[in-house]
């Protein structure tokens, strides 16, 4: 039987304490932002300057350094916010409930990023900027999934019952994700299919997949950054009435 360390276990609770979570993401914000910097530099001069251009797209094909890793995180921020929203469902944690909702808008902005670089891509490759797309729809559908959790929150005033609703809206949607991940393969589609993802090995020469995966990193570094920082916000009000939420806004100079 697999046993968890007691100090992995207290650190849990720690972070499931909003006061906490508070600090820490305050302690860790200055390093993530400086990893985030590097990333993003050296993934887009790879990307941008260093990787050669392709035999048959010749340089168009560099809008994928932003298209294909804002398409994978559409996906993996709506996994995280079904997860948070069954944890939140089932232990009531009120942490999870509040990485949910800070998600929904990072997602929703990935998403719709992911949409318009594949539209411009899409263009000059099939001669259209929109095809009713196996991958094209359901990536669509992802969007409306993720505009329907920020409405569905702004709609009730009470934010634990509002919580609980998009929580349930999360996990119904989540079954969008693996068909927009092998829609691919499923039907017959325009979309090209899986380059890095193989498991054999990508199909993608190593000088542009290294810049492709810094993107990716940095991409997934920036939705912690900025999750974080609406999460810290949403706790604020949360807890405005707490003694620890007002000694913070008085330091910020805020509520």
């Amino acid at each position: 039987m697999f046993l968890v360390p007691d100090a992995v276990v207290r650190f849990f609770h720690r972070m499931a304490s909003p006061p906490h979570f508070y600090a820490f993401t305050e302690r860790l914000m200055p390093w993530l932002t400086v990893i985030f910097t590097l990333l993003i530099v050296a993934g887009l001069y790879g990307g941008l300057y260093l990787a050669p251009a392709d035999y048959q797209q010749g340089d168009s094909y560099r809008i994928i350094y932003i298209h294909v890793p804002a398409a994978w995180m559409s996906l993996f921020i709506y996994v995280v916010m079904a997860i948070t929203g069954g944890i939140g469902l089932i232990w009531r944690m009120k942490l999870a409930e509040v990485i949910l909702i800070s998600s929904a808008p990072i997602g929703a902005s990935f998403t719709f990023l992911a949409l318009v670089t594949g539209s411009l891509w899409g263009k000059p490759m099939w001669g259209a900027w929109w095809v009713w797309d196996a991958r094209l729809t359901s990536e669509l559908i992802l969007l409306f999934l993720y505009l329907g959790v920020i409405g569905l929150y702004g709609a009730i005033d009470d934010k634990r019952s509002a919580s609980r609703a998009v929580a349930i809206l999360a996990l119904v949607g989540v079954v969008n994700i693996p068909i927009i991940h092998y829609s691919v393969e499923w039907w017959n589609t325009l979309h090209q299919g899986p380059t890095v993802t193989k498991m054999d090995k990508p199909s993608i020469h190593v000088s542009m997949l290294t810049p492709l995966l810094l993107m990716a990193l940095a991409f997934k570094v920036y939705y912690v950054i900025a999750m974080m920082l609406r999460a810290q916000v949403e706790l604020l009000q949360r807890e405005r009435n707490s003694q620890w939420a007002k000694a913070k806004a008085l330091e910020e100079g805020g509520l």
